[in-house]
């Protein structure tokens, strides 16, 4: 999980404390902030999913890179090597 998860999780919990405050009181414009809050948060933390995935992605290619690296190294090498 990245800081931007985090920074919308946060986003999200306080937005909706906003918002039930706002309900409760009957304030409108914090209403109107909590929810604003609440999209911010379910924002950052989808760009937060978005970057987590893409690095995710990287990774795999990079092990799955180094296998194919290895497995062809491998092929290369004397038959003896195998059989020692």
């Amino acid at each position: 999980m990245n800081q931007d998860r985090l920074k919308g999780t946060l986003d999200e919990v306080v937005g909706a404390v906003k918002r039930k405050a706002g309900e409760l009181t009957h304030d409108t414009p914090l209403q109107v902030e909590g929810i604003a809050q609440q999209v911010k948060g379910k924002l950052e933390n989808t760009w937060g999913k978005a970057k987590d995935a893409v690095r995710d992605a990287v990774a795999e290619d990079a092990r799955e890179q180094q296998d194919t690296e290895v497995e062809t190294k491998q092929q290369h090498l004397p038959s003896d090597v195998y059989h020692s």
